[in-house]
């Protein structure tokens, strides 16, 4: 079997298959042989458990998982790698390629039907231009015990941020929501075939049983938070009350933020979990009272 980490040999493998990479699919193949297994080990997949892979590539990865884990199903979207990945997953097993695009699938359909009995994580090399989207689908999705993936640094600090910092939104409270967030370690450019121009890192997102604090309207939460960083420049009055004009009026808002302790002028990334949690909860008692 080929060294799927060696230039020549990566470049030789695409030669023969005509291959070539597409910026629109952002693909950039891993060539380091150190990453995928520490990414493998560190998704948490065992014997006993299933992993959903998106992207698999040229399969580097897919192997290291295929040799931990009881299955693995890996999504991809373009058709030229299909016979690759025949090539390459050749001596692999308890593989499946799916041909396919993740943000049209049904992900708990296609966990039932590939995975029954089993516990569920998904790892991936994510393209840099679905992260966002893909991670809420794998999220929202409630299927999987944990997100094992790399993305682009950037992106990590804000899943991972912290209240008052620049990194702090929307996205952050999310996947905050839904899981425990970590930075594992950091991937340079070098270590992938074509180089991006920015570093990767590698995140888990452990999934929790239930939010950080209570919520009792998930969707009118995040309906509260995207509105509170709809316009992140403008205190949270001016900002909620311009995003929930259907909702509640601005005096509605700063009634419910003087019964959180919050002023009218703090602004959104100075808000933790539990002050949205309150705030919205709040909200809805003077919208419906």
């Amino acid at each position: 079997m080929e060294n799927l980490t060696d230039v020549g040999a990566v470049r030789s493998l695409l030669d023969r298959y005509g291959f070539r990479f597409s910026k629109a699919l952002g693909q950039n193949f891993l060539i380091n042989p150190t990453v995928c297994p520490r990414m493998a080990e560190a998704s948490g997949v065992g014997p006993a458990s299933g992993v959903l892979e998106i992207g698999p590539g040229i399969g580097v990865l897919t192997r290291e998982l295929a040799v931990r884990a009881g299955k693995v199903v890996a999504v991809e979207l373009d058709q030229r790698l299909l016979p690759v990945l025949e090539e390459t997953l050749r001596d692999a097993g308890r593989v499946k390629v799916v041909h396919g695009d993740v943000m049209k699938l049904d992900l708990p359909q296609l966990v039932r039907e590939q995975f029954p009995g089993m516990a569920v994580n998904a790892c991936a090399n994510l393209p840099y231009n679905i992260t966002t989207p893909v991670i809420t689908a794998l999220l929202q999705s409630q299927c999987f015990q944990a997100v094992t993936v790399m993305i682009q640094r950037e992106v990590a600090k804000r899943i991972c941020a912290q209240p008052g910092t620049a990194e702090y939104g929307a996205f952050t409270l999310l996947c905050q929501y839904y899981a425990h967030c970590e930075v594992l370690f950091d991937v340079p450019p070098s270590c992938f075939l074509p180089a991006p121009k920015v570093t990767s890192s590698v995140i888990r997102m452990t999934v929790r049983e239930a939010p950080p604090v209570p919520v009792g309207d998930p969707a009118l939460f995040f309906r509260v938070v995207r509105g509170a960083f709809a316009q992140r420049r403008k205190t949270i009055i001016n900002s909620l009350s311009s995003s929930l004009t259907d909702f509640v009026g601005k005096e509605e808002v700063a009634q419910a933020l003087r019964a959180c302790n919050l002023t009218e002028t703090i602004r959104g990334e100075r808000l933790t979990f539990a002050d949205f949690a309150q705030l919205t909860e709040k909200l809805q008692e003077i919208r419906g009272s």
